[in-house]
């Protein structure tokens, strides 16, 4: 017999759970480098157009097409039309076993470097504590390793919390997690995008390197044919992020909207999360750049050879000026990785979500059975992260599921939504509900933003044929990128195999509905 169908307590903490989904360690460290290195304030523009073109467009999607099937995306899918199923589970194993995997790893550094800030365990040299003390670092991919017991004792701690909140029902679990941890990070994010403009140094890296404007890096127009060249990739990169940090392409946010009651102003949530999650990365660039400014300041070095990008943002560079700070910096460090862990967990437990529910929509088996399962062959999978070469693979394997997996899951969504169930159907059902889509949406689906995430595959794809990625040896880019890809997609359809209760396939819908149905 079917389960019962659990629902969110309510709208505001449907919210709270969607957002914290989108707000990840991206948000902090892979938006303020992006924007130092595109142009500082002159990057917002492409990112909100960016926004506006594909990140809204698609989370309507998402939001219209879970609520409208009240399915995961599997269940979602195969309800349009049984060939896109593949697609359905696609997404969600790829956001369990290519993305989880690894980024539960990350959360435990988080919580291993919390605990170092206790008594600032990195030292003077934050870079050779990153990696040749915490990660014991190995010359290369091909040499694995043994796994690193503090990062496999925490990352075990990461999906022990992810098991306890998915365990139950989405009421009682995530979205109770949410309305505690969501406040949480606001309250955190502002004290520390406070404490970190107040310091010396801070408001000229703001102005002189956020906020200003290099109009030339984005200016698409210019007569010189390398700065328009240049432009494109800084308008691609915009694109990207927006696609990666609203959690589009992981099955997520049609999972999360699939909880919703029928009287829910979809459009208006939609808008919600998208901006919210953008306006906190714009925040959180101030906490950046201010403490990265103070750094450079104290140390008499100029900003750019101060900030670097990635997880050494926040392992090297943030460490090394918590330890400058003057006073509190105890305080400043606690503050910040803790920051952090709540920020990776709330998109963790979406990424647990999101297959779980698939599983349980299909074979109907016990949650509690299914979480247990599922979070025991993540932390399985995640040791190979924990290992001495454990961060080459994870490079690799990130470089090439959200270069390549996730674009092509969100193009192809775009496809199934914009000309097979058809644009104006899904977009009649969300403004049936509140806010009223435009029909410029249709447009965006079905021409627009494919068209602009076929050609972020083809950039990636002529940047990797030209140069192997980060110089990493063709054998182990396909080994660990590739083959990664390959095994969840060989996951994807043998899960299509196995057939669906006739039930399930039947939609429940009202009268009034009839015409939406494909």
């Amino acid at each position: 017999m079917s389960q019962q169908r659990s629902s969110w307590k309510s709208n505001l903490g449907f919210l709270l759970a969607a957002i914290g989904s989108a707000i990840g360690l991206g948000n902090v460290w892979r938006f303020s480098y992006m924007a130092h290195q595109h142009g500082g304030g002159a990057f917002l523009v492409p990112y909100l157009v960016a926004l506006i073109v594909a990140g809204i467009p698609i989370m309507i999607i998402e939001y219209g097409l879970g609520h409208r099937e009240k399915g995961s995306s599997p269940l979602s899918f195969v309800r349009i039309n049984r060939k896109f199923e593949w697609l359905g589970w696609w997404m969600p194993v790829v956001a369990m076993f290519g993305i989880m995997l690894y980024y539960s790893v990350v959360i435990g550094w988080c919580i291993n470097y919390f605990f170092y800030a206790f008594n600032l365990t990195w030292g003077p040299d934050t870079q050779g504590f990153f990696f040749s003390q915490f990660l014991q670092l190995s010359d290369s991919a091909a040499a694995i390793g043994g796994i690193r017991i503090p990062i496999a004792a925490a990352t075990f701690f990461v999906w022990v919390l992810c098991w306890l909140i998915c365990y139950r029902d989405i009421r009682h679990g995530i979205e109770k997690a949410s309305v505690v941890f969501m406040p949480i990070l606001f309250i955190l994010t502002v004290v520390l995008v406070i404490w970190s403009v107040s310091l010396e140094g801070a408001r000229d890296a703001i102005f002189n390197h956020y906020l200003n404007a290099d109009w030339s890096k984005i200016n698409l127009f210019s007569p010189d044919q390398t700065v328009r060249s240049n432009a494109g990739r800084v308008w691609a990169g915009a694109f990207g992020q927006i696609f990666f940090t609203l959690s589009l392409g992981f099955g997520i946010m049609i999972t999360y909207a699939s909880y919703l009651p029928e009287k829910t102003d979809i459009g208006k949530n939609a808008f919600i999360t998208s901006f919210v999650n953008c306006f906190y990365s714009f925040i959180a660039g101030f906490a950046v750049f201010g403490i990265v400014g103070f750094m450079a300041h104290s140390q008499g070095v100029p900003f750019e050879d101060a900030i670097k990008g990635g997880p050494q943002l926040a392992f090297v560079v943030y460490p090394q000026a918590i330890s400058l700070l003057p006073s509190m910096n105890v305080l400043f460090g606690v503050l910040f990785f803790l920051m952090l862990v709540i920020a990776g967990l709330t998109s963790g437990i979406s990424l647990v979500e999101a297959f779980a529910c698939a599983i349980t929509d299909k074979f109907d088996w016990s949650r509690s059975k299914v979480v247990t399962v599922v979070c025991l062959l993540g932390f399985s999978g995640s040791l190979i992260f924990t290992t001495n070469g454990g961060l080459y693979l994870l490079d690799i394997a990130d470089h090439f599921i959200t270069n390549y997996g996730l674009v092509t899951g969100g193009l192809l969504e775009c496809f199934i939504i914009g000309w097979i169930l058809k644009a104006s159907l899904l977009r009649r059902h969300v403004s049936r509900r509140g806010t009223i889509i435009p029909p410029i949406w249709d447009v965006l689906v079905k021409f627009i933003t494919p068209a602009i995430l076929a050609y972020l595959l083809y950039l990636s794809l002529v940047g990797d044929l030209a140069e192997n990625y980060s110089g990493y040896p063709t054998d182990q880019l396909i080994l660990y990128g590739v083959g990664w890809m390959l095994v969840c997609l060989v996951v994807a359809l043998a899960l299509t195999f196995v057939p669906w209760k006739p039930e399930k396939l039947k939609r429940r819908h009202r009268p009034e509905e009839d015409e939406l149905l494909v």
